[in-house]
């Protein structure tokens, strides 16, 4: 046993250690996990039997690293010491620990287990920076953690919010951090910017091994830079805290880049990853969103858009803009835009009426098919019913991906738009107007009445008689009764 566990340890030594996305899969002997810098690893944990792992051979150069752990929805706790604590540990998907290395420091340690009763699946790696790079959620003033690089992630139907703790500026192995409430000045930590990005998994992705390859695209400030999308720039003087459009089935990872735009440097965070949704509920679950059973509200709703889209005419009756953030703002521009466009076509409504249906009834085909088959062009109105429904929702980005199926339904909504609506223009050429405008029945038939004199209606009394006369039946019923019989005297 000694010789092959000395075999071991130069099998590992002699493995180069290259920075930046490399892989490795599995555990390593003596119960013992073996890390390295830039590279990303696969492995279990059980909860019989929690892990302690080691990470050597750290820069003389690097001031300190962040440690980070990652799982679909199974919890993970990454801690310090295999003594848990609340400000020296750390529970949950997306969990990250921030080390300040001292002087001549060379290793590092720490606990990882699971209390869940399954196996869970992990990906790890551990980041160094150096003394000039800005210290993320080394500010920490409202989580556990005295210095939290972590992102925390709340959701609901309406809204998904994350938050973070503020930075600090960098320092040096040995020396005390900057003070984060003395001063606002360029010398401070208020000096500091935070880049908030985006990324969307690929569509209907719900696969551990998805998400765990796309989270090392979020790890790294690089990474994040090239394959993300900025959403929002804060200051030091603005809340730690974002908000976004829910997206109920669709993987969103978050993350934060800290700048020092002095010292031209920067740090991510941790990202934090969401579907919406529960893995664990037994009922809404992320895997159930979408099943086969909603084709019956698919063969109804369908065909319904596809009837008014190519024969509604017939039975027609008479984001992030931060300006719209401002409700009042944003409802009086929906309303002159909803209002503008029947007051552009008042003078054709045959042509409004037919656009409206082809417009109207193909895109309750993209309605339907969200239902079954996920789209992102359903939150055209999604979006502005959550706006009406929610307070809140004035704050939240609305940004959403556009993947391969919202190419193909896009493609679909335009077909049945430009078809439904040359069909009844077709069918409607040379046929009258429907609905007929109110004025102009009115209108025509005031006419009529003037110029027809065989017309009854043409000789109706003016208004002034026929009000006369309406006094005078009234008052014919406050008469008395005459008696009957001779009233007149006998001539002699």
């Amino acid at each position: 046993m000694g010789f092959l566990r000395l075999l071991v340890l130069a099998v590992l030594a002699s493995e180069p250690r290259v920075a930046g996305g490399a892989e490795t899969v599995g555990n390593s002997s003596e119960g013992l996990l073996e890390f390295y810098i830039g590279k990303f690893r696969y492995f279990k944990l059980n909860r019989p039997s929690p892990e302690d792992a080691i990470l050597r051979h750290i820069s003389s150069n690097a001031s300190f690293l962040i440690f980070q752990i990652h799982s679909q929805y199974q919890n993970t706790t990454i801690s310090f010491s295999k003594t848990l604590l609340h400000n020296t540990s750390g529970t949950g998907t997306d969990r990250g620990l921030v080390f300040i290395l001292r002087p001549e420091q060379s290793m590092c340690t720490w606990h990882l287990e699971t209390l869940d009763a399954e196996p869970v699946q992990n990906m790890a790696i551990p980041l160094t920076y150096s003394e000039r790079d800005p210290v993320p959620g080394g500010c920490n003033l409202e989580f556990d953690l005295n210095i939290d690089p972590n992102i925390y992630l709340e959701y609901n139907f309406f809204e998904t919010t994350i938050k973070f703790a503020p930075a600090n500026l960098g320092y040096a192995r040995g020396t005390n951090p900057l003070p984060c409430d003395i001063g606002t000045g360029r010398d401070s930590r208020w000096r500091l910017l935070y880049d908030v990005y985006q990324y969307f998994l690929p569509e209907n992705d719900l696969t551990q091994e998805g998400l765990l390859k796309h989270l090392q695209r979020m790890a790294e400030v690089p990474q994040v830079k090239a394959s993300a999308i900025k959403v929002v720039t804060l200051t030091a003087n603005d809340r730690t805290s974002v908000s976004f459009s829910s997206l109920r089935g669709q993987g969103v990872i978050y993350n934060v880049i800290v700048r020092d735009p002095l010292l031209n440097t920067s740090a991510a965070y941790v990202p934090a990853h969401t579907y919406a949704c529960s893995f664990e509920a037994k009922e809404g679950n992320c895997s159930s969103l979408r099943r086969v059973s909603t084709k019956v509200f698919f063969t109804l709703f369908a065909l319904l858009g596809l009837f008014i889209c190519f024969f509604g005419h017939r039975f027609w009756k008479t984001g992030n803009l931060k300006i719209f953030q401002d409700d009042g703002v944003f409802w009086v521009t929906f309303s002159c835009v909803a209002v503008l466009i029947p007051v552009v076509f008042m003078g054709c409504l045959r042509i409004l009426n037919i656009l409206t249906c082809g417009f109207i009834g193909s895109y309750s085909v993209v309605l339907a098919s969200d239902s079954y088959l996920y789209t992102s062009l359903s939150y055209i109105t999604l979006n502005v019913l959550k706006r009406a429904l929610n307070v809140d929702f004035h704050r939240a980005f609305t940004n959403v991906p556009f993947q391969t199926n919202d190419f193909i339904i896009l493609a679909v909504w335009g077909m049945l738009a430009v078809s439904g609506i040359t069909l009844q223009i077709r069918r409607e050429r040379g046929r009258p107007f429907f609905p007929p405008h109110p004025y102009k029945l009115w209108k025509r038939e005031r006419e009529r009445r003037v110029t027809n004199v065989l017309d009854p209606s043409y000789h109706i009394p003016p208004l002034r008689e026929r009000l006369c006369g309406q006094l005078t039946q009234i008052k014919e019923l406050f008469r008395k009764e005459q008696p009957a019989g001779e009233r007149t005297p006998l001539l002699l």
